[in-house]
């Protein structure tokens, strides 16, 4: 295989890294994709730094073993906390979703009032004020922790009265800081944007990290020459560390197309 032509490795610590490699078949449809999830020990939101790492690096090793030609980490809680493991172990370039939605972020904002939702393991971390302060230090970052937001997505609740209640209510307290962007900090989030847009209001910009990630993915590969010049069909192949039973229905709803390579992996 030419080395243009070696998949992307995307991975998550479950499902939601899906709109990840949803935007980028999107962005880029000729590359060919391999995606890890760690089913079995999501989720990762509520483990120790420690234990995060560990398993970072197990699945590192995991996709480098297929000639990955760029490594994404498709989990804002493992981005958060893991990048550094990651990077160090990795022999292709690393781009993970803090830095492409801080980026954007950063961007987009005109009253330099940001808002960041995410897990509470995300949130505590400080990563995304960290990084959009990299970007502009005059930035205002007001973060909240959404832990009911990822259970109601995989539940399918997207346009349920319930989810819209808890968004107003995780909302009011970063609302009345008056932002103008708020970024949508976990990979499950892009599967209710439109109800958070109706929430937040439309003068407040949403942050799609997946899309961010995609654009630079898109970047990154033209720059460095590494695009699949071949114009056959891609090939995708997900691993996942155990199927549960509603793997595929959730899996494709992220994806918004049917999934026919689910393999069971072993680390």
């Amino acid at each position: 295989m030419s080395h243009k032509a070696q998949p992307i490795g995307v991975f998550d610590s479950g499902i939601g890294g899906m709109t990840v490699v949803r935007a980028l078949m999107e962005r880029s449809p000729f590359e060919n994709i391999i995606y890890f999830g760690d089913t079995a020990r999501t989720p990762y939101g509520v483990k120790s730094a420690e234990t995060i790492n560990h398993y970072s690096e197990e699945i590192t090793r995991f996709l480098l073993n297929f000639d990955v030609k760029l490594l994404i980490i498709a989990c804002n809680t493992m981005a958060a906390v893991a990048y550094e493991t990651v990077k160090a172990l990795s022999s292709v370039p690393v781009l993970e979703v803090i830095d492409a939605g801080a980026r954007m972020a950063a961007q987009a904002t005109r009253k330099k009032q940001v808002g960041v939702i995410g897990t509470p393991a995300t949130v505590n971390s400080n990563v995304y004020a960290r990084a959009i302060h990299r970007h502009d230090p005059s930035i205002r970052v007001f973060s909240q922790a959404c832990p009911l937001f990822v259970p109601l997505v995989e539940e399918g609740w997207l346009d349920h009265q319930v989810t819209r209640l808890t968004a107003q209510e995780y909302m009011k307290p970063v609302l009345a800081e008056h932002i103008d962007t708020l970024v949508l900090g976990c990979t499950h989030y892009p599967l209710i944007k439109p109800l958070l847009q109706a929430v937040v209001g439309e003068e407040v910009f949403l942050v799609d990290s997946a899309e961010a990630m995609a654009d630079i993915t898109a970047n990154l590969l033209t720059e460095m020459d590494l695009g699949n010049p071949q114009q056959s069909p891609p090939e995708y192949r997900f691993y996942v560390t155990d199927v549960p039973y509603r793997f595929q229905t959730i899996g494709e709803r992220f994806l918004g197309r049917s999934i026919a390579n689910i393999n069971l992996a072993k680390l």
